[in-house]
């Protein structure tokens, strides 16, 4: 493809002869179709990789300089009457951007389907992007004279930390072999440890080594955080670990992204965002929780932070190491030990860490079946009578609904209507703590009715519960249950609506650690990841909901919920023996007890769920047995969003694309939220069992869909997904 130029009719002075063509990767629109860097001129010749200010319409922007294209970087034809425009300015102080970086990015862009600029400059912190080149000299200088001010201390040689046998193999067998690594532990078995261990041997070996380390939330990120400064800073001082991620603010996330660019930072903590940062170092990559969905990015150039991770250490000669105790089945299958039938196996190496530090048992799974309870019960009466024995005991219990606000809709019994969005296809959530009714789509906001809208009955009641109402719920019927310091028991709630504000979940988390919350209420923010050390007993109770939907992923989503959030209880073993030695349990209360998957719960058997999965999986010829993608379109009528998605089919049929003979298209579908802020969606979903006959056909397809679009005025935007979680 040719690169764009960035040329403006010239109506000036004659260029200087000392002139240098350079090709700069900007942030163009989405749907421009202009996915190559643009060609300006320099006075001086400049580095790949080199932060730029270059014009871009009426506008200056941000730009990276990239690698000339195949041509050598002969100077394209401008078309006549027209000038190449010069660049505005040079962010100096900064060391360009290493050509790993520039690759990994421009893979990112070619995999997924996006305009390179785009990937590149998303990748980059936002106050990069609007400072001038005299703002970052200035930024640069009062940095160099804080580190002048304030020198770090003498190493210190920390004591070795003792190993478990099977942490021990699993570090040697990282250290020895080349890997990719899936590191298969339970809950509690000491899979942080074995992270720590081998970013200390790295560092230790390679004096300017460093290591990227993330999580699938921000919220894990302040406990890793600790963990990893009370390790290294002694060693390394505090400036060398960093995080990165969306909750920081734009100062700070630019302070983290420069300390790894330099190789200050040896280590960098963060969300899915970070597989980005620029480490001209990187010799370890830890992806953490890998199963986990958010690490797929959903909006703008959706990658998955996993998938290029795995790519990324293979790029630049790096480990890594995948871990979960619930692995994705893609990754469980790649790391599928050699057989008969398949000599080969997977590509990973599988470490298996099956047992819990310090002699902890896992929890012992108890499921009640909701058919034999009292109709209507939230609780079963077993479930509250275990809940009330651990309270008066001074432990601690956790309960899982994975459904925030009070309810998730109203209702009114005399003409049915229900508190629907009027900008989307979804109901407005009742949320009692602010009497309101909000959709957790569009964020549209309106106080509770007094009355049915519809006819005006005042009698409108909540249907369904969340974690609102499980809090009030559960406030009333521990009311009389005094705990061990002679206190009422104390009910608290964490989830999405409670830590909006900044330092809230820190704090809330510092409560439960302290002791100050006898049952925690939550959703599947508090499920994985947490280190709780008091809790003895977890408790499901409506997690039916994902056995039966439409998308195939829904049972392992549920599985991995279930197990994670399992894995809180029991963790320190001492603490269960002190309290009397009653075994952790997990509650599920279910409608469906015999279902397979509770079957497997039961015995903590990820490992027969899994082969269960698979063979599903295989015999219906989806992934990992099969590559997709969606195409989604938004529009203002369904039918206008439809007809761009079948119009692009017959256009690509028609075409005979590369690629094609291996590919299949279904018809377009509206999507399971089908408006969101009155913007009706449409997907098509487009699988291959070859991953290199998709690419060839998606890349080929992408002008096909430029040029159907400019005859469908109707259709807002429209993107491809690559890899989707979610169908």
């Amino acid at each position: 493809m040719t690169p764009e130029i960035a040329a403006t009719p010239a109506p000036t002075e004659s260029d200087t002869p000392q002139t240098h063509w350079i090709w700069v990767a900007v942030a163009t629109p989405a749907h421009s179709s202009v996915g190559e860097p643009l060609s300006y001129v320099s006075p001086t010749p400049l580095a790949p990789g080199t932060l730029v200010r270059v014009p871009l319409g009426r506008r200056e922007v941000l730009g990276v300089v990239w690698d000339p294209p195949s041509n050598d970087g002969d100077a394209p034809v401008l078309p006549q009457g027209v000038k190449p425009r010069a660049i505005a300015g040079v962010l100096e102080g900064i060391e360009p951007l290493s050509a790993s970086w520039r690759k990994l990015t421009a893979f990112t862009a070619r995999y997924y389907q996006r305009a390179l600029g785009e990937v590149a400059l998303a990748a980059l912190p936002p106050q990069l992007r609007d400072l001038t080149p005299e703002q970052m000299n200035r930024r640069l200088k009062r940095a160099a004279k804080g580190k002048d001010k304030d020198p770090v201390g003498e190493a210190q040689a920390l004591p070795p930390v003792a190993l478990s046998e099977e942490q021990a193999a699993a570090t040697q067998q990282i250290a020895t072999q080349p890997g990719p690594f899936l590191l298969y532990g339970a809950t509690g078995s000491g899979k942080t440890e074995v992270y720590l261990h081998s970013v200390q041997q790295l560092l230790a070996e390679n004096p300017l080594a460093q290591a990227l380390v993330m999580v699938p939330e921000i919220n894990l990120t302040p406990q890793l955080e600790q963990r990893f400064l009370e390790r290294f800073a002694p060693i390394y001082g505090a400036d060398s670990v960093v995080s990165m991620h969306s909750g920081m603010t734009n100062p700070q996330r630019l302070k983290s992204w420069l300390a790894a660019h330099t190789g200050e930072a040896r280590i960098v903590l963060g969300t899915r965002m970070a597989v980005f940062a620029s480490m001209p170092h990187l010799g370890l990559i830890v992806v953490d929780e890998e199963h986990d969905a958010s690490y797929k990015q959903q909006e703008g150039a959706r990658y998955s932070a996993r998938d290029l991770s795995v790519w990324r250490a293979r790029d630049q000669n790096a480990k890594v190491i995948l871990g979960s105790a619930t692995p994705s089945l893609e990754s469980w299958h790649a790391s599928r030990p050699a057989t008969a039938e398949s000599p080969q196996g997977g590509r990973y190496q599988r470490l298996d860490m099956p047992s819990r530090i310090g002699a902890a048992e896992l929890p012992r799974v108890r499921v009640v079946d909701m058919g034999q309870q009292p109709r209507g019960a939230v609780f079963s009466p077993p479930l509250l009578q275990a809940i009330v024995q651990r309270v008066e005991r001074g432990e601690q219990c956790l309960v899982l609904l994975n459904r925030r606000g009070f309810a998730p809709v109203l209702h009114c019994k005399e003409c049915g209507w229900k508190s629907d969005c009027p900008h989307c296809s979804a109901h407005q959530v009742f949320h009692k703590i602010d009497r309101t009714l909000r959709c957790h789509h569009c964020g549209f906001t309106q106080r509770v009715p007094h009355s049915c809208p519809s006819c005006g009955n005042v009698d409108i009641a909540p249907m369904g519960r969340g974690t609102e109402q499980l809090e009030e719920q559960l406030a009333g019927l521990l009311r009389n249950v005094i705990t061990p310091e002679r206190r009422a028991a104390r009910v608290a709630r964490i989830d999405a609506d409670t830590t909006r504000t900044k330092g809230s979940l820190e704090e809330q988390l510092a409560q439960v650690h302290s002791g100050e919350v006898d049952v925690l209420v939550g959703t599947q923010m508090i499920a994985k990841g947490h280190d709780f050390r008091r809790i003895t007993l977890v408790a499901a109770v409506q997690p039916d909901g994902a056995l039966f939907s439409s998308d195939f992923r829904a049972p392992e989503r549920l599985f991995a919920l279930l197990m994670q959030a399992a894995g809180r209880a029991g963790r320190d073993a001492q603490y269960v023996a002190a309290q009397g030695g009653n075994p952790p349990e997990m509650w599920v209360q279910t409608w469906h007890p015999e279902h397979s998957l509770y079957t497997s719960l039961r015995k903590h058997d990820y490992p027969k769920f899994a082969a269960e999965q698979l063979e599903e999986r295989a015999d219906a010829g989806m992934p990992p047995f099969a590559y997709q993608a969606l195409i989604r379109a938004d529009a203002r009528s369904q039918e206008a969003a439809q007809a761009f998605l079948k119009a692009a089919s017959d256009a690509a049929r028609e075409a005979q694309l590369p690629g094609l003979d291996h590919v299949f298209l279904f018809p377009p579908v509206p999507m399971a939220v089908q408006r969101i802020a009155n913007v009706e969606r449409a997907q098509m979903l487009v699988e291959s069992t070859h991953r290199g006959a998709l690419q060839h056909f998606l890349a080929a397809w992408q002008g096909v869909l430029h040029a159907v679009r400019s005859d469908h005025k109707t259709v807002i935007r429209w993107l491809v997904d690559v890899d989707p979680q979610a169908i």
